[in-house]
């Protein structure tokens, strides 16, 4: 089967169900744990966006011409407390009407460890199944993805708001309370909240009390070999499946992030 890539798609369930996309198929991925497969670039990159071939990806996936026209690779996405929709300088203000200026979630999840994040109301449970979080919970509902920044950024002076990609792999994180640690959390940014609050009216941040999530990953083994397989060096990626946890493909061999690759051309071949 072969097509392009694009970032793995997770059924909540237990444990999760994972799709791998090629081009217009896709690939059922939890058949084949335990099994020897490969994926096998053929050196095409074709933009995600546009469809247009290009020599190289830019921003998960688009060329260089889409990455800098487009709102969704704008670096307030990345650090959403920078959103300037408000200064009338956003590259697609109907884009961020549908996508930033929506409610947003804040929550505490379990990957690596404790950390802090934030989501699209839309994109729960999806966004906690992408970052390999065995445990998630939201505990504030903002009215914009600027406000979730805002609180965010505050969170992150007490608590991690990256992933360690290869202790998430491993799995050493233990189990949390993430309720205790949300009460812990919320008391020391009541300042930065009255400061929110009265910045963006009454309504704009709402404390919740939601159940924790609990998530499972289909796996036989956690990884135990973390180097990491790259289309742009090797081209081709395989071993025997052991399982996938987040964005990566869990081998024998080494591990994979299926969403760095998106728009490469890739054949998949069960051994």
């Amino acid at each position: 089967m072969q097509g392009t890539l694009s970032k793995m798609r997770g059924q909540a369930g237990s444990p999760i169900s994972y799709f791998l996309p090629l081009g217009e198929q896709q690939v059922a991925l939890n058949d084949f744990i335990g099994k020897a497969i490969s994926l096998t670039f053929s050196g095409n990159i074709f933009c995600c966006n546009c469809g247009k071939k290009t020599k190289k990806s830019f921003s998960q996936g688009h060329c260089f011409v889409c990455m800098k026209k487009l709102a969704s690779c704008d670096m307030c996405i990345m650090k959403p407390e920078t959103c300037h929709f408000a200064a009338g300088t956003c590259r697609e203000p109907e884009w961020a009407e549908q996508h930033c200026m929506v409610p947003h979630y804040v929550y505490l999840a379990n990957t690596s460890g404790l950390k802090v994040g934030i989501t699209r109301h839309s994109q729960i449970p999806t966004r906690w199944i992408d970052q390999g979080a065995t445990q998630a919970v939201a505990i504030f509902k903002v009215q914009t993805r600027l406000q979730s920044g805002l609180v965010e950024v505050a969170l992150s002076e007490f608590v991690a708001d990256k992933t360690n990609w290869r202790n998430m792999l491993k799995d050493v994180a233990v189990e949390l309370d993430l309720k205790a640690e949300a009460e812990r959390l919320k008391p020391l940014i009541a300042n930065k909240l009255q400061e929110l609050t009265a910045l963006y009216g009454d309504s704009a941040i709402e404390a919740l009390d939601e159940p924790v999530m609990e998530l499972s990953f289909p796996k036989l083994h956690s990884a135990n070999k973390l180097s990491s397989f790259n289309f742009d060096k090797d081209p081709v990626a395989s071993g025997i499946l052991q399982g996938i946890k987040g964005q990566y493909l869990i081998f024998d061999t080494g591990v994979i992030n299926i969403r760095k690759f998106t728009g490469y051309e890739v054949t998949f071949t069960a051994l």
